[in-house]
């Protein structure tokens, strides 16, 4: 079975491009061109450049001893959160902007839930000079206010979304309508392995840097490429793609995808697409979805602004699918819990969505000799605040 995209833009019954007939041209030059593109020389070298000096890569994969000695087996952590901009987020932003660049785009959109990915793409397109206005939920508004002053400080323009939940759906709803609006000079780019081929397909192949670094880093500390496990955070799914990447076709590696349960899987307040969804089709891809029985999305939860997505990428939904990949949920107070395990441990603050795959730690049953692989996605600055409320350490 294949785990990559096909010619038609599916992994098995998912994906595709269902989409308004005004985005049709933006798409198909995007589907007719990006394959060529990225594999010129000119564009890898002047991406792999970037990778190295602006963002910083590699990045660590670094053996968590008390971790490990907690759960007593090995436990290495990818270090994403020590990227310029605080996330795994970047890696993809500057491959897409540079592509943009040779599409003759001048003007960049984008959607964001957390904030990482609206400040990921302002910041490339201050290194590039070009024009951004990111979308955003007024609720991630409110809870991600870090993020939204460096977006500002950045030259960006941060257009609040203030229909249904106002979160991350909210705000991609809002950033295609602006790409209907403005085809010619627009290129919009998406945050995550969601929306209309060619996007899933290409976004995964700007994360995979992740999993190609795990692989030689491995080899370097263990002597072989392929973990036993390789767990990652799910919301539409990008960081894990990137850290399953060049895992899919090794069988014998575990692949793990973490959802947000929320207030937990049944409260009627969570975001486990895998448990809770079916079939159906969001923001151009056909995917798992949470939604009603007449075919209503419903709004997703999560304490994690990054999280809280109705659906899910269709690479996952294929992953889950086929058994590929096995998912599992933590609640806010699971991945709450995580986040001052890993603090105290290993003095790392994690961003709540990387947390929650840190809290299935002790789900895996994980052998002594094991090789457990968590993509640590993001760095806990953003989220400060919901950790002061909630451990109330401006009491003490």
């Amino acid at each position: 079975m294949s785990y990559h995209v096909n010619e038609k833009g599916f992994y098995g019954k998912f994906g595709g491009a269902y989409i308004p007939e005004m985005l049709y041209p933006n798409v198909e030059e995007l589907r007719q061109n990006y394959l060529r593109i990225i594999q010129e020389p000119d564009f890898q070298e002047e991406l792999q450049a970037l990778l190295k000096d602006y963002v910083g890569r590699p990045t660590p994969l670094y053996f968590a001893p008390r971790l490990s000695e907690k759960y007593n087996t090995k436990v290495y952590l990818k270090r994403e959160d020590l990227n310029h901009t605080g996330a795994h987020k970047i890696n993809n932003t500057i491959g897409q902007v540079l592509l943009a660049k040779r599409l003759g785009k001048k003007r960049i959109i984008a959607e964001t839930g957390a904030g990482q990915h609206g400040v990921a793409t302002a910041t490339v397109c201050a290194l590039m000079g070009l024009e951004c206005i990111v979308y955003m939920g007024e609720i991630d508004i409110e809870r991600q206010a870090p993020n939204v002053a460096r977006m500002k400080m950045l030259g960006a323009q941060v257009v609040p979304a203030t229909s249904g939940s106002k979160t991350l759906k909210d705000a991609t709803n809002e950033a295609i309508r602006d790409w209907i609006n403005n085809p010619e000079n627009t290129y919009y780019i998406i945050g995550s392995v969601v929306g209309p081929h060619p996007y899933p397909d290409m976004v995964a192949r700007f994360q995979a840097v992740i999993s190609e670094e795990i692989r030689a880093q491995l080899l370097e500390k263990e002597g072989t490429e392929l973990p036993t496990y390789v767990v990652a955070c799910v919301g539409g799914g990008s960081n894990a793609a990137g850290a399953f990447y060049h895992y899919l076709d090794e069988s014998e590696v575990q692949l793990i995808a973490v959802e947000a349960a929320g207030k937990g899987v049944d409260s009627g307040e969570s975001a486990a697409t895998s448990i809770l969804g079916k079939d159906g089709i969001i923001h151009g891809s056909r995917t798992l979805l949470m939604q009603t029985e007449d075919g209503q999305v419903t709004e997703p939860y999560s304490i994690s602004a990054g999280l809280d997505y109705p659906g899910v990428g269709p690479l996952h939904a294929h992953l889950f699918e086929s058994k590929r990949a096995r998912f599992e949920s933590a609640t806010d107070e699971e991945a709450l819990q995580a986040v001052l395990e890993l603090t105290r441990l290993e003095g790392i603050i994690p961003a709540l969505e990387s947390a929650h795959a840190l809290a299935v730690l002790d789900r895996l049953n994980a052998k002594p000799e094991d090789v457990v692989v968590i993509n640590l996605s993001g760095r806990g600055d953003k989220d400060l605040s919901t950790y002061l409320k909630h451990f109330h350490f401006d009491e003490k």
